[in-house]
């Protein structure tokens, strides 16, 4: 690597430490000083260095998290109070939520929560389980879609496959983080592979690869979307540059295995959270993943054999 790429990784990596010290401490105060004490950077540099490389100012960007989170558990809890919600997604208090949700969202807290749900999407529009077409904050933008409001609509969408609610072990993982469009998370692997090949980390027992998704696509535009492809360690692994590490957490998943092309990996989603709806669970507080069990070049027909993981709780 050039010294403009290694200066370029490692300013990365210290961005990425951020943004994971963000989504641990939500439930905190977060100021400037601390986000640049976490990137060993002085608060005056690291303005300029996170705004260039996220794309937004750190308290643009913590606000942002905080407030999707808050609409997550909006529309995935609906038992838990919205001064719960704004507490634990770090509001000091109900009215400076209520404002920030509003501006955010362009509705109250109260009304977001009765809007439809999005449950499933077809062609980059979400829908509620009826068929309803909705914008990405929930809110109707779209003529509603007569062929999805037939009794037809879950052969377009469910995939035969079988939901399994387990407990999934907790694993190490070093990642490369991706935001953006899904379909072009192939650059993060890649850095990822080259990083991993070398020091043999592609032929331990557990070696397997999962995209591990941070954000919810019904709220977050797909710009600003965080994924992280991941592969699985065994030990402690020295990392550096844009490759980090994270613990997946041990819980109860609900998990279910598709083999499908790279045109399909939608239709399985829809498949997983219309089941969902159905399923007496509700999601859980950990990650959202695809575990992958092989290597899709080398399927005679270019499948990905994987199991979708969402964390899951009881309603």
């Amino acid at each position: 690597m050039t010294v403009q790429e290694l200066s370029r990784a490692e300013y990365i990596a210290r961005i990425n430490r951020v943004i994971e010290y963000v989504e641990k401490h939500l439930a905190e105060s977060i100021s400037l000083e601390d986000m640049a004490e976490v990137a060993h950077f002085s608060v005056f540099h690291f303005h300029r260095i996170f705004t260039v490389l996220v794309g937004e100012p750190p308290a643009a960007f913590c606000q942002r998290i905080r407030i999707e989170k808050a609409a997550q558990q909006l529309k995935d809890i609906p038992g838990k109070s919205i001064s719960d919600i704004a507490y634990d997604c770090g509001y000091s208090s109900t009215p400076l939520f209520s404002r920030t949700f509003r501006k955010h969202f362009g509705m109250s807290a109260k009304e977001f929560r009765l809007e439809e749900k999005p449950v499933f999407v077809k062609n980059g529009i979400y829908y509620s389980k009826c068929g309803q077409a909705l914008s990405k904050k929930s809110k109707l933008s779209y003529s509603p879609n007569e062929e999805l409001c037939t009794v037809n609509l879950k052969q377009l969408i469910i995939m035969e496959t079988k939901v399994q609610v387990k407990e999934m072990p907790e694993v190490q993982v070093i990642y490369c983080r991706h935001t953006g469009a899904f379909n072009e998370i192939g650059k993060a692997y890649s850095k990822l592979m080259q990083f991993a090949g070398p020091r043999g980390l592609l032929n331990g027992p557990h070696a397997k690869t999962m995209t591990v998704y941070h954000d919810d696509p019904s709220v977050t535009e797909m710009e600003k979307m965080r994924q992280s492809a991941c592969l699985i360690v065994d030990g402690d692994v020295k990392v550096d540059g844009e490759i980090g590490k994270m613990t997946i957490p041990a819980g109860n998943y609900a998990v279910a295995g598709f083999e499908i092309n790279e045109t399909q990996f939608e239709q399985a989603w829809n498949t997983m959270c219309i089941w969902l709806t159905e399923s007496g669970y509700e999601p859980g507080d950990g990650y959202s993943y695809e575990l992958y069990h092989n290597h899709h070049e080398q399927h005679p027909e270019r499948k990905f054999i994987l199991d979708i993981c969402i964390s899951v709780k009881s309603l």
